[in-house]
């Protein structure tokens, strides 16, 4: 059975989802979702937490595409967080298979995310 889970926690204009679990067909419409809840309750400055994601395939990217897209239309940020050691792990994998990571702004982890710290070894220029 596929699962996921999602926590969210606000830190001053940014709102961050740490996911855990796998990002596929069945559970991508959940973070979906939720980033439209966001979106509607007014909260542009979004960071999704990566770190816990064990496996992610085509639909998960595609929730994170269709996300950054949403977020810049309404003049909103999106940000990754794949800590380093992770990559190369499976989502870091896909993401570059893809052809897309180039697309995000990487970060370590939340702190670095929400202060917008540059610098970081393998992030994309916002």
């Amino acid at each position: 059975m596929t699962t996921i889970e999602v926590d969210e926690d606000e830190h001053g204009s940014w709102t961050v989802f740490r996911v855990q679990g796998e990002l596929d067909l069945v559970t991508s419409p959940l973070i979906r979702r939720r980033v439209h809840d966001a979106v509607a309750g007014g909260r542009h400055d979004l960071v999704i937490d990566l770190s816990a994601v064990r496996f992610c395939d085509s639909s998960g990217v595609g929730v994170l595409i269709a996300s950054r897209r949403l977020l810049r239309s309404c003049g909103g940020r999106l940000r990754l967080i794949l800590p380093e050691e992770e990559r190369d792990g499976h989502v870091g994998r896909v993401l570059s298979a893809l052809g897309v990571r180039r697309l995000f702004d990487v970060y370590e982890d939340v702190p670095e995310a929400i202060a917008g710290v540059t610098g970081v070894p393998g992030r994309s220029a916002p």
